[in-house]
């Protein structure tokens, strides 16, 4: 269908500039325009990729707090949850579920494709962001229409897939592309299975949008930092002149006779450096030096910058600025991030129905009719062994019997001893 291939390919290309932008300045390629003219011509190219990359911290530091512990079967057969825990070891789903985390923290989206092999076996295909576009159901806001997923082949030329609840539609380009996305009218069919069949009644592409509205498009965990981290990207440029203009003690000397070139230009009386000695044949002439710059107010400026990304993205501060001294408790440490941990749950609450939904649908593939499940995730902000033990201390003095704090410490019934001192 010529205008679902357009549609799809201006919505590609109008999430291309927003993923780009969050692409570079995850891998510390940011915008350096506001560098100043002294700074180039001090530094020339010598700091060119320069920056003090924050923005992989804002990212990286909720993706690891998000890790699928299993599944529980919520309705169904009921050997569907042990096929669907093993279906997602199986398919390296630990390791690839993480790769989709970041990605949608980064980019504000990702999305994984299930469909059958060759074999018929489920498998998940994680996606970049940049190369996938979805369309919601304009009544319900919730179930996704058609999707369309756009790559270059090795041949050069463009290919280009369109999902459908009860097809796939399959294109290419008629010759090799140099734009990324091409005119829809340089798409022809596919070869001979240009159409193929989609029994599952659904589209198999699944989205996850990080801190989104239903039925929009995610928002990338940096949007809020990065006109800050522009911000410390400038002072920090800043810091470089001052240290190569400024750090030196500059000398000056007055009541001297001032010399002068052929051209008219005056001629430095002397050279600084240890191994030179100033001396002046009028008895009145004067010489001196300024203060050197305090580069002190730089650090401070970079700190509060730092201060300002942990504000806005709702990391902890810990994580931008090294404790000095003792390392804090766990319980001040929990304390000091619960808007972070808060954070975090909702993004296990909205990826994990996301998880489910295709779990589901791979089991489906599988064989495996009308199960449901509930996803399950490692706790964000789980307690230390000393404060569980500690936490048990409290409960014997509360009165809890052994047996009941034998269990909670992890011990089976089979292990307890009654004579414990417990």
């Amino acid at each position: 269908m010529t205008s679902d291939i357009e549609n799809a390919l201006q919505k590609l290309s109008a999430n291309a500039e927003r993923y780009g932008r969050t692409e570079r300045y995850y891998d510390g390629e940011h915008d350096l325009k506001f560098a100043t003219e002294k700074f180039r011509t001090t530094f020339g190219d010598l700091f060119r990729e320069f920056a003090l990359n924050l923005c992989p911290v804002v990212c990286d530091s909720v993706a690891d707090k998000l890790a699928v512990a299993g599944f529980s079967l919520d309705s169904g057969p009921p050997d569907a949850g042990e096929r669907a825990e093993l279906l997602w070891r199986e398919r390296r789903m630990p390791m690839l579920s993480g790769e989709v985390h970041r990605e949608a923290l980064k980019n504000g989206d990702a999305y994984v494709i299930v469909w059958p092999d060759a074999a018929g076996n489920a498998v998940f295909h994680p996606n970049r962001a940049s190369q996938i576009a979805v369309f919601y159901d304009e009544e319900s806001s919730s179930e996704i229409t058609f999707a369309a997923k756009c790559w270059r082949a090795g041949d050069g030329r463009t290919r280009l897939n369109l999902f459908y609840r009860d097809r796939i539609e399959r294109y290419i380009t008629r010759r090799e592309q140099d734009a990324r996305l091409p005119d829809a009218k340089e798409f022809v069919s596919f070869g001979e299975k240009s159409v193929v069949e989609n029994p599952f009644g659904r589209v198999p592409v699944f989205h996850f949008a990080n801190n989104a509205g239903i039925g929009m498009a995610g928002r990338s965990e940096l949007d809020p930092a990065i006109p800050i981290q522009d911000g410390l990207n400038k002072a920090v440029l800043d810091m470089l002149v001052a240290m190569e203009f400024s750090a030196y003690r500059q000398r000056w000397a007055a009541g001297i006779e001032i010399e002068y070139d052929t051209e008219g230009k005056p001629i430095a009386p002397f050279r600084s450096g240890v191994e030179h000695l100033w001396i002046a044949g009028d008895a009145n002439a004067k010489f001196g030096d300024f203060e050197s710059a305090r580069l002190d107010q730089f650090i401070k400026v970079k700190d509060s910058f730092r201060t300002d990304i942990a504000s806005v993205t709702g990391t902890p501060l810990f994580y931008f600025l090294q404790q000095a001294g003792t390392f804090p408790s766990g319980e001040s440490l929990r304390q000091a991030s619960a808007r972070f941990i808060a954070k975090v749950r909702v993004r296990q609450l909205t990826f994990g129905d996301v998880w489910a939904d295709a779990l589901s649908f791979a089991t489906r593939i599988e064989g495996v009719a009308d199960a449901r499940f509930v996803t399950l995730w490692q706790d964000p902000s789980p307690l230390s062994e000393r404060e569980i033990l500690e936490n048990l201390i409290l409960k014997k003095q509360l009165g809890l019997p052994p047996t009941q704090l034998l269990a909670e410490a992890g011990y089976g019934l089979a292990e307890k001893d009654a004579n414990a001192p417990f």
